[in-house]
């Protein structure tokens, strides 16, 4: 029997292919997963309405399996830190979020290192994190 809080068989596989180094998304209900996103990717919908799941139910979930070296997110272009943000840091605990634009955010989630794509139902803007596979301690 599976010990972790991830139980879903395709994102169990993902993670399992994915090596040191490798990136996960995790990305809003918004985010145009088939347009920017690496298109070799393992690509997955959870969505199944709003809010359901969040993306920090998902990132809760995935920390049970797998050891994280980086964290990334979106930042908007003016404005306050997406409160999103301050749960992130509750969630990851030391580990520092580097922001990128939006453009960037993009362009960094179509590169071959991207592994695994999870599409969620959260509403909540800016919510899309990318997370890089650490190595086992």
């Amino acid at each position: 029997m599976i010990k972790g809080q991830c139980i879903h068989q395709r994102i169990l596989k993902a993670l399992a292919k994915s090596g040191h180094g490798n990136k996960i998304l995790i990305a809003d209900g918004n985010y145009p997963i088939m347009t920017n996103a690496n298109e070799s990717s393992e690509k997955i919908y959870l969505g199944f309405a709003p809010n359901l799941p969040l993306v920090t139910d998902v990132l809760e979930s995935i920390l049970t399996v797998i050891n994280i070296e980086k964290i990334e997110v979106m930042e908007p272009k003016e404005g306050k830190t997406p409160e999103i943000f301050s749960e992130f840091n509750k969630i990851v605990g030391d580990k520092l979020l580097t922001t990128y634009s939006r453009q960037q955010f993009y362009e960094m989630a179509n590169e071959e290192g991207v592994t695994l794509v999870i599409n969620t139902g959260d509403t909540r803007t800016y919510s899309n994190i990318m997370l890089t596979v650490g190595v086992v301690s």
